[in-house]
């Protein structure tokens, strides 16, 4: 996640209605998971945990896939989701929260962090196969894949700004239709 530093894409700032888990609506089952950003294994528990929810709530099959969302969304917090408007930032703790919200028909994985900045999809560069032989890097970059893989995985993805600062990115797994 860019957080805003790269020109880019925008991720839509409003989820379809109820698929946060509004007020009017009450998620089947909940959890929730406070993680140091500075840990070197956060992303590892995010994903461990995901596959114990997600095996404890009936959804095995979904444990790949939103392992690899939780993964890429926890490394790009690590990475970018630092407040421009926060001198000291650094010298203080920073931490993410991982929430995992089951309703009958979604999943819904929101990883949230104290940087208020968009989350963007970077704006990749025109180039074409004919070009793999002379610039192998065009066909393979290295950074700004993250956010492509999570829209390409979720059903949906979309962010918004969190009353006590920062922001949370959703994703959202549709389950009717999914074998129990």
């Amino acid at each position: 996640m860019d957080a805003g530093r790269t020109a880019g894409t925008a991720l839509p700032e409003a989820g379809p209605a109820g698929a946060s888990g509004g007020p009017a609506e009450v998620p089947h089952r909940y959890r929730s998971l406070c993680l140091q950003v500075d840990s070197p294994d956060a992303a590892q528990v995010a994903r461990e945990v995901t596959a114990l929810t997600l095996g404890r709530w009936g959804l095995i099959h979904f444990v790949p896939d939103v392992q690899l969302c939780v993964s890429e969304l926890v490394g790009n917090a690590v990475l970018h989701a630092i407040p421009d408007d926060c001198p000291g930032w650094l010298s203080r703790r920073r931490t993410l929260t991982v929430t995992w919200r089951k309703w009958p028909a979604w999943l819904v994985l929101d990883v949230a962090d104290a940087d208020p900045n968009a989350p963007t999809l970077p704006m990749g560069e025109m180039f074409g196969p004919d070009l793999a032989d002379e610039l192998p890097e065009a066909t393979l970059p290295t950074h700004g894949r993250g956010l492509h893989i999570v829209r390409t995985l979720a059903d949906f993805v979309w962010w918004s700004p969190r009353d006590e600062g920062g922001k949370s990115v959703f994703c959202r797994f549709d389950l009717t239709g999914c074998p129990a």
